[in-house]
């Protein structure tokens, strides 16, 4: 091979690895476009394929992303890092394949010695992959202009000089591909950032304050424990959020039905406008995820306004003994309808409407079971002959029944007078909490904890029988502390005198998390 045989085909060997990069540029650029263009909604480019890693990925993995990084991500501070991580893998393969459709149109335009056509058909094809993948056109544009430009910006740069080398000019491509590529990644995140939905607009008839709501978030409030570092009777904005989804649904209000179907006498179907205007309750009510660890934060309590569920299916004349509650974004959960004789619907939480990250227009609470079946985005409940599995059951998980009675250990406070005091919640679903029990250094001594007042069962505007009582209590108990490093247990009796079990499985994998907790603490 000649020398000059040999440059020609470096010179080949350089374009590629350019085109490559550039690329890979490129795709950056396309998802940062299409946040621009849709924020944090389901036309982002990053929902379908966040969606489809979580419905398609092997049980085995997505039980690891729940039980092994969530411990982890409790322990660095990072939330619900198994979803984090999905998104990051739906971002990586998202850029990735942009890049991969990208390169044969970087390469026709190369072979037409067309910059127009590169620019064209880089755009056009993210568009298009975009718009199938989403079905959103419109905001698929964005991610089309932010391609276009990035491959534009960098055809530009390498023509400034007039005689380069093709090395300068690969090199001077790929570096206005990467600067462009970052001006679109800022403004991507700035303008997509402000399209994110961060809350729902409050239908007329939910707005302003409604006294009985005042008068018993005054109540839940008097009777928390003044206690540092531990929530309150009521979490509010702290409350957790934990469902199968990286982009929550945006559900059209005026286009949402819930309907009750299967084995019924007749179908039912209610519009939003209906469940308002029927009369309402008040209840606070406790959810905790069963992949919630042994001492970890997804379990919380709040103060919801909506409608019993029994009295939406009664209306329907239910056949059958088994119940699947089914949501907009296909989740799916089954149980016994026995569950649902205490069952509430949902559509206000504390003083507003019911935010989207919990399911807005209307969520299920099943009062004492886990909170995988409190079903958010709730659109059918389907009674059913005989029992079928749910999405978590499918997956190996049994969390359909009334939850492990808990008690956890979430503040620890170093007082003035050099004593210690430790604090927390406790839990039982439906059995409630009769008291909470304190050890300090392991010993055979347990002490009796202070327990907030139990808040109240709720009420109704057509003035019925309160409803079920499932709110958890705070607890406190306050210590002189032996000299050194010591360890304080805490385990809770239920309402039926049962004691929370001692043997400790911190994994929540397959029926929830159960044991008693324990800390370490230096004086």
């Amino acid at each position: 091979m000649t020398t000059k045989s040999r440059r020609s085909v470096a010179m080949k060997v350089r374009e590629e690895r350019s085109t490559f990069l550039i690329a890979f540029f490129v795709g950056i650029a396309s998802v940062a476009g299409s946040y621009a263009s849709a924020g944090y909604t389901q036309a982002f480019i990053a929902s379908p394929i966040t969606s489809f890693l979580a419905w398609g990925m092997p049980d085995v993995v997505l039980r690891f992303a729940i039980v092994v990084l969530t411990g982890v991500g409790e322990h660095i501070g990072i939330e619900h890092l198994g979803q984090q991580a999905n998104l990051l893998l739906a971002l990586v393969f998202s850029t990735v394949l942009l890049a991969s459709l990208v390169v044969p149109m970087l390469l026709i335009g190369r072979e037409l010695d067309s910059t127009a056509a590169s620019v064209v058909l880089a755009g056009s094809v993210t568009w298009l992959a975009i718009t199938i993948l989403t079905g959103a056109p419109g905001a698929a544009v964005g991610a089309g202009l932010a391609s276009a430009f990035v491959v534009a910006v960098g055809a530009l740069i390498a023509g400034f000089e007039t005689a380069p080398d093709s090395t300068s000019t690969a090199r001077r491509q790929v570096l206005g591909s990467v600067a462009a590529a970052l001006g679109v990644g800022i403004l991507g995140y700035m303008l997509g950032d402000g399209k994110s939905p961060q809350s729902t607009p409050e239908p007329a008839s939910l707005r302003g304050s409604d006294e009985k709501i005042q008068e018993l978030l005054a109540v839940a409030d008097k009777r928390s424990l003044d206690v540092a570092g531990l929530k309150g009777l009521v979490s509010g904005d702290g409350f957790y959020e934990v469902d199968i989804n990286n982009v929550n649904p945006a559900v059209d209000v005026s286009e949402w039905t819930l309907t009750v179907t299967g084995n019924v006498e007749q179908e039912v179907t209610y519009s939003y406008d209906d469940i308002l205007s029927m009369d309402r309750e008040y209840r606070f009510s406790t959810l905790r995820c069963v992949s919630d660890t042994l001492n970890g934060g997804e379990m919380d309590n709040d103060l919801w306004t909506g409608v019993p569920i029994m009295d939406l299916i009664d209306e329907a004349n239910p056949q059958g003994e088994f119940v699947m509650l089914r949501a907009v974004d296909d989740y799916y959960e089954e149980f016994a309808v026995e569950a649902l004789r205490d069952g509430f619907l949902a559509y206000g939480k504390n003083d507003g409407v019911l935010p989207r990250g919990h399911g807005y227009p209307a969520r299920a609470l099943i009062p004492g079971h886990w909170g995988e079946i409190s079903v958010k985005w709730i659109n059918e409940i389907q009674i059913l002959d005989g029992p079928e599995k749910g999405f978590w059951e499918k997956r190996g998980w049994h969390g359909t029944g009334p939850v492990n009675t808990i008690a956890k250990l979430h503040a620890v406070n170093h007082l003035d007078n050099g004593k210690i005091q430790v604090g927390g919640h406790a839990y039982a679903g439906t059995r409630g909490i009769e008291r909470v029990e304190v050890s300090v250094s392991g010993d055979d001594a347990w002490n009796t904890a202070t327990l907030s007042e139990k808040l109240p069962a709720g009420t109704s505007t057509a003035g019925s029988k309160p409803p079920v009582r499932n709110a958890w209590r705070q607890w406190e108990f306050t210590y002189n502390p032996p000299s050194g490093e010591h360890t304080v247990t805490v385990r809770a009796v239920d309402g039926s005198g049962a004691l929370q079990p001692q043997k400790q499985s911190d994994s929540p994998y397959p029926k929830g998390s159960t044991g008693w907790v324990t800390r370490t603490i230096t004086p």
